[in-house]
């Protein structure tokens, strides 16, 4: 009787730890299979979470039609060259009362709407000489200046250069020439007379180039 009871009581003490880790195999399970299920309630495939971090990995390809768009230096213009239309003249005589007409000033006004350039040196014929008064060396400006609506530029003109045959001159002329042979050289202008009646010239005359102030223009005159 009592081998028995000891028999039955080694068999339930058997069994406890069977069904303990029964129960705890069984738990692990379903913790593992709610982590796989997403929030809908199936398991989120692996090649969705791949797909979706190469996607945010991989940076997006350039524009082709922004790295092409115009910059704003390719629609720059340039100002355009001065041409006779644009300008007033004046001529003056410039130097002390009184003394004869041998330094003439020669103002360019711009009196147009818009800026333009202005280069080298006036075309001046000095009554009936056979060609324009030369250029003295050195007086061109080293590049075209603009003029806004307003501005001027201003030439000096020697007209006798000294201790040569002299001629009288009674009219004057000017023209812009072809600055560079860039177009055909415009009509010339007759300018009023800077002193009555006339002046004297020689085969000594000069004119200087177009510049930017008075001082520029006339300096190299008043001292030949």
């Amino acid at each position: 009787m009592r081998t028995a009871v000891r028999r039955a009581r080694r068999a339930r003490s058997t069994w406890k730890p069977y069904a303990v880790g029964a129960a705890v195999a069984a738990a692990l399970l379903a913790t593992t299979a709610c982590e796989g299920d997403s929030d809908e309630g199936g398991p989120v495939p692996p090649s969705a979470s791949v797909s979706q971090s190469q996607s945010q990995a991989t940076p997006p390809a350039p524009d082709d039609d922004a790295s092409e768009a115009p910059t704003d230096g390719d629609d720059a213009v340039g100002t355009d060259l001065c041409t006779m239309k644009d300008l007033t003249f004046t001529a003056s005589k410039y130097g002390e009362r009184g003394e004869p007409a041998r330094h003439i000033m020669v103002v360019a006004t711009n009196g147009s709407d818009k800026e333009c350039e202005i280069q080298n040196a006036p075309e001046i014929m000095l009554g009936d000489a056979q060609g324009p008064a030369p250029v003295m060396e050195g007086t061109e400006a080293d590049e075209p200046f603009t003029l806004a609506p307003g501005e001027k530029a201003y030439a000096g003109v020697l007209a006798t250069g000294g201790n040569r045959d002299t001629y009288e001159v009674t009219f004057m002329t000017l023209t812009l020439g072809s600055p560079g042979g860039e177009a055909e050289a415009e009509e010339p202008v007759e300018l009023e007379m800077p002193t009555e009646g006339s002046f004297q010239a020689d085969d000594g005359q000069r004119v200087t180039g177009w510049q930017p102030t008075e001082g520029l223009a006339m300096r190299p005159v008043t001292q030949s």
